[in-house]
This record gives C-alpha cells, sequence and structure tokens, in this order.
C-alpha cells in the first residue's frame, strides 16, 4: 500500500458559535466542542484511508480556554501515524474573536479510528509520509502514544476483569 502524505488528510471547519452552543455562562459546551471534534477528526481519517472509519480511542482532550458566544471556532484535523488497520489523529482547536482578529488555542486532541473493509472488519491503512517539522514531531512521537495506548487498553481489561469476579 502506497504511503500518503499528511497533507492529504489535514481537515478544517469553522463555525459560528451561536447561544444554543453554549451554556449558562456563554460559553461552548463542552461535548459540543468533543462532538465536532470527532466529527472532523473522522474526516482526516476517511480522507487518509478512503474506507469508514470509527472512532477507537480519545487519549486526550485537554480544554484550555473556553470559546464564548459569537466567536468562531476553528478545528484543523490531520492523521499524523498509521499502525495497520489504525490511524492516530491530532485535532487542534482555536477560537477567533471575529471583532478584534484574536486567535486562542482552545483545545487539543488525540484520537485514534480504524478504518473499515466491506465486511466491517479492520481493513489495512497506508503508511503516513510527514513532511513538515510539525508532522515529523508528531510521526516521531507517535509510537510513544500507541504504547501508552496499548497499556490503558490492557490496564482496562485488568478492570473489567476484577469486576466480573474473575
Amino acid at each position: 500500500m502506497e504511503a500518503k502524505p499528511v497533507r492529504l488528510s489535514r481537515t478544517i471547519l469553522t463555525d459560528l458559535i451561536l447561544p444554543p452552543d453554549t451554556n449558562n455562562l456563554g460559553t461552548m459546551f463542552g461535548g459540543r466542542v468533543m462532538a465536532y471534534i470527532d466529527k472532523v477528526a473522522s474526516v482526516a481519517a476517511m480522507r487518509h484511508s478512503r474506507r469508514p472509519v470509527v472512532t477507537a480511542s480519545s487519549d486526550s482532550l485537554d480544554f484550555l480556554e473556553p470559546i464564548k458566544v459569537g466567536e468562531a471556532i476553528l478545528i484543523e484535523a490531520f492523521v499524523t501515524w498509521a499502525h495497520r488497520t489504525s490511524m492516530e489523529v491530532h485535532v487542534k482547536v482555536e477560537s477567533e474573536n471575529l471583532l478584534t482578529g484574536e486567535i486562542k488555542l482552545t483545545a487539543t486532541s488525540f484520537l485514534t479510528f480504524v478504518a473499515l473493509g466491506p465486511d466491517g472488519k479492520p481493513a489495512p491503512v497506508p503508511p503516513v509520509v510527514p513532511e513538515t517539522d510539525e508532522e515529523k514531531w508528531f510521526y516521531k512521537t507517535a509510537p510513544e502514544r500507541y504504547e501508552a495506548r496499548k497499556k490503558r487498553k490492557m490496564h482496562r481489561e485488568q478492570i473489567l476483569e476484577a469486576d466480573s469476579g474473575v
């Protein structure tokens, strides 16, 4: 399978935050931000794999700043690394004050997606080719995050065994 450059998976979404998107403090609901992240990341994963994908995990979601009503939300996602059937996607969320032009980093996240074949089972995905310094850094540090996910999965399985009385 031929490797693909990161740039081919890069996906950007911009939307205006309106009152129904916000809580009683006038800031965007965290769950709504999470839904945007998952949606944009899944588009990036499908662009890379050219297959249907499912979210396998969300490693982290760090909220750094609130997004206020009337601001724009800017979400950028791209595939940083691929294993056999899975892809790691990095997502950056920013807010933009449309009146002043000020842009703030509001959240970052890593998600893992699995590509599915016509039979609904995991299917191979192309390797990733990083080109920019940023992409190379994410690619170089991805195996460490992959190992952390594997450890987390083992730990989760141990908890499930303990909970079931095995």
